[in-house]
């Protein structure tokens, strides 16, 4: 990996992200009666796009705005430019770090937009009225009554599966800001955090947005590289990324299969994986450092597995860092579909090796090739036996390279380091099919019976 290559600038990256912060600004005091420091930042996001397919659009509604006269296919269309901004940022350290690692070009897919039923289209009508009076209002100006519009949507949407995605993003962001309100109290707003979510639920409302990913087969061998655990406080998912080779010897892939479940506030650790494990085999591949065979597994175009446990079944045994040695160079990545091109989304699987390591107020930093690169140590899940301190003794690591805050940073996977001279593997995902380790035995007994108690209580509620 051409580590170095990381630091050079990206040619418009900082003039993309500096429009998008000035429309987010934007939003905080809302669009109803813009003030004259919101001008700067609906011209700005104009400007960005004057050179592209939506250029008028986009000035006619910054214009709208700034008269105080938006409608929705105003709003619609700034938060379209707000999302192209974003995408051609992805994309550009996306081919930055293509670029570093030496992995071939993912290749583009185009996939055909499919009808909606007229019930469908009035609930996307209710869903973009309700996000239009949160424009207006801003994330200043909401209160209980305004941000409870979204539960009838939400209600309608989740029994229709094709909706299910867009009525579970409204669900999550009317939950946050209802914790939030009301808005003229706040000193402090997730600005970026908060426009990603409105401007991603505003384009699901538009026809075909929604749509289902096309899904074709995969039979052939799946290596595992790790594990990337996502917690809160009511639910978990583990994500494997991990190298596909195809039966008929085409080009390896880089692909990624999630499980998810809720969870109770009191399962926390490695009791985590008590929840998740039942419903994929693959973390017990993983904990035992084995390939898993394939036979006609969905895949998305995007790379995701619909993990089926009845199309898959154990193969030989498959080191983590051979696979990455080995396999991970030569793998190419699916597309990104338009609307998850995001610099939060980038999660790109590498292996560093002959790396020094630095140590400081501000975490573990690995110095490659004159090049230093900040390791998120706070992304190292508590349900294995990866560990920042284990991170600093390592010599060789997988992990996912991110992007956040205007940098690289490297979440590690897995490592590698010296115990009495002989090179030991540490994995995140160590205990994901089970462990003899006490502390993570101790955890998985307290989940035992934490989720004992909660199935026999919820047995006596159903029997009233």
């Amino acid at each position: 990996m051409h580590a170095a290559l990381l630091s050079d600038a990206v040619d418009g990256l900082d003039e993309a992200l500096t429009a998008v912060d000035g429309f987010d600004e934007a939003l905080v005091a809302g669009l109803l009666c813009p003030q004259p420091g919101q001008a700067a930042g609906l011209t700005g996001l104009a400007d960005a796009v004057a050179g592209t397919p939506l250029a008028a659009r986009v000035a006619e509604a910054a214009d709208k705005a700034l008269a105080g006269a938006a409608g929705e296919d105003h709003f619609v269309a700034l938060a379209a430019a707000r999302t192209a901004l974003l995408g051609s940022v992805h994309d550009a350290l996306t081919a930055r770090v293509e670029e570093a690692t030496g992995r071939p070009r993912v290749e583009e897919t185009n996939t055909a937009a499919a009808g909606d039923s007229e019930h469908a289209a009035n609930l996307y009508t209710a869903a973009r009225s309700w996000l239009c009076d949160l424009a207006r209002a801003g994330w200043q100006g909401i209160d209980h009554e305004l941000v409870d519009g979204a539960a009838p949507v939400v209600s309608a949407m989740l029994p229709d599966p094709a909706l299910r995605r867009l009525a579970t993003l409204l669900d999550g962001f009317a939950a946050e800001l209802a914790a939030s309100c009301p808005g003229a109290t706040l000193e402090r707003f997730p600005v970026r955090r908060w426009a990603d979510l409105w401007s991603r639920a505003l384009l699901l409302t538009l026809p075909g947005a929604a749509r289902a990913s096309a899904v074709a087969e995969a039979t052939g061998r799946l290596l595992p590289l790790g594990v990337d655990v996502q917690e809160h406080a009511t639910a978990v998912q583990a994500q494997v990324h991990a190298v596909f080779e195809p039966a008929d010897g085409g080009t390896p892939r880089l692909v990624r299969a999630s499980v998810s479940a809720p969870k109770p506030d009191t399962v926390v650790g490695a009791g985590l994986w008590q929840l998740l494990r039942p419903h994929m085999s693959l973390l017990g591949a993983v904990s035992e450092g084995r390939a898993m065979d394939l036979d006609a597994m969905p895949v998305t175009a995007e790379g995701d597995l619909m993990w089926d446990d009845a199309r898959a079944r154990m193969g030989e045994p498959a080191e983590v860092f051979a696979t990455a040695r080995v396999a991970l160079p030569t793998a190419a990545a699916f597309a990104v579909s338009p609307l998850d091109r995001h610099p939060a989304r980038i999660a790109v699987p590498v292996l560093l090796e002959g790396y020094g390591v630095e140590e400081g107020d501000h975490g573990v930093v690995f110095q490659v090739a004159g090049y230093r690169l900040a390791v998120d140590t706070d992304r190292v899940p508590a349900a294995g036996p990866l560990s920042p301190e284990v991170v600093a003794a390592s010599g060789a690591c997988v992990g996912l390279l991110r992007w956040d805050a205007g940098e690289f940073l490297l979440q590690p996977l897995a490592v590698e380091r010296t115990v009495r001279k002989k090179t030991v593997a540490v994995h995140a995902g160590a205990w994901a099919g089970g462990t003899t380790d006490k502390a993570g035995a101790r955890a998985e007994k307290a989940a035992t019976d934490a989720v004992g108690v909660l199935r026999e209580r919820a047995g006596r509620l159903l029997r009233k």
